[in-house]
């Protein structure tokens, strides 16, 4: 996926009012849920959603959740703030959801989190892109996200691959540089340690690395993070490349962890490192995607990172309604959420948790994978790795 100007300044939301709406509940009807996310437009995200919406098709075959079914909106917000506020208001307000599930858009949680609070919904999201769906107190991801991603990149390769000299080099998209820096500075309180090298100059118009790569060389540096998606880090790899620059280990985010990515990086890839936010979906002898891979092949969703995101949060949401007696209205459902208990799954290294906190980021682990020569991926790490005292 590509991430253009156009994108980079739909990320520049603006605050906007909402109105309260409670909900109707399901009564003797269905149960409404629904959806915002980036579905058309340059950068899109249709698995989330399609994953989701798989699961609400299983449950309703097999009777629905205490006889009632599961009514699916996932809406589009375009990856724009002012149809995003549309969307929302629409899945709220006109489909009377009693919760969202499944989304995974560029700007929704930024501009959407307040008007969630207000109206009392809860927003299990299957993939978090910016920053507000990790400091609302209405949202919670499944995923570990760029942020607490780029904390987990830094702690496996100082304390796993015992790294001294690691730089950093961001793409800063919208309002994103505060939450990246943070990122960092949460490592350097867990570790101690200090970057080489912190650089967030970087804009979505970057498209020449060399300056970049040359710097990290001219420092020192034997890890570099960088945040780019897919097609920004095969740039980066390739500006490498050409300076002949192949003592350094390039550490990606989840963005990169696709089939295209390691197919395109070819025997550079050997210098790479990429960040799975759930159990890696490359991974075809795993029983803990057993499930996933199954319930995607039988509804015909792409097989991806995405994918598993809007699985664990409409599986997450299930168990959270099937647990409510009485009727499922907004206000149960919300309840239910607030009062959750940390639900397991072999898919994250941590369990996933709502709660009455003021925000929410309970996927702090990760595993690691590297491209490997026929064009797929290897897990280098078995075993989870979490933050301390995650």
């Amino acid at each position: 996926m590509r991430i253009t100007p156009i994108v980079a300044a739909a990320l520049l939301v603006l605050p906007l009012a909402a109105c309260a709406d409670d909900g109707s509940g399901s009564g003797s009807g269905p149960i409404n849920v629904g959806s915002v996310s980036t579905l058309s437009g340059p950068v899109t995200f249709p698995e989330a959603s399609q994953a989701a919406k798989a699961v609400f098709d299983d449950v309703n075959a097999a009777g629905g959740v205490n006889g009632h079914k599961i009514a699916y909106t996932a809406a589009d917000d375009k990856g724009d703030p002012a149809s995003a506020a549309l969307a929302a208001r629409d899945v709220i307000q006109n489909k009377k959801a009693v919760a969202l599930a499944g989304g995974a858009s560029l700007v929704d949680c930024q501009v959407n989190g307040p008007l969630y609070d207000r109206n009392k919904i809860t927003d299990v999201r299957g993939v978090g892109v910016d920053p507000g769906c990790f400091t609302s107190p209405n949202i919670s991801p499944v995923n570990t996200g760029p942020f607490f991603g780029s904390t987990v990149t830094l702690y496996y390769a100082s304390e796993t691959l015992k790294i001294s000299k690691i730089c950093a080099f961001f793409t800063i998209i919208g309002s994103t540089a505060n939450a990246y820096r943070e990122g960092v500075e949460r490592w350097s309180k867990i570790t101690g340690k200090k970057l080489l090298i912190n650089d967030l100059s970087l804009s979505a118009a970057t498209t020449d690395y060399t300056p970049y790569v040359l710097r990290a060389r001219g420092a020192g540096c034997q890890a570099v993070l960088f945040n780019g998606v897919e097609p920004m880090s095969i740039g980066w790899v390739k500006a490498a490349q050409a300076q002949k620059i192949n003592n350094i280990k390039w550490l990606f985010l989840a963005s990169t962890y696709t089939a295209e990515a390691s197919k395109a990086l070819g025997p550079a890839g050997k210098n790479v490192v990429a960040l799975s936010e759930f159990e890696p979906y490359t991974d075809t002898a795993s029983q803990a995607n057993k499930d996933w891979r199954a319930t995607m092949t039988k509804h015909n969703v792409p097989l991806t990172a995405f994918a598993q995101g809007g699985y664990l949060a409409a599986q997450h949401l299930v168990t959270v309604l099937k647990g409510i007696k009485g009727d499922i209205t907004r206000e149960a459902v919300t309840k239910a959420m607030k009062d959750l208990k940390p639900l397991e799954s072999g898919m994250t290294g941590l369990p996933f948790a709502f709660g009455s906190g003021k925000s929410h980021a309970s996927n702090l682990a990760a595993k690691f994978v590297q491209p490997d020569a026929k064009g797929g991926w290897t897990v280098l790490t078995p075993d989870w790795v979490k933050l301390p005292n995650a």
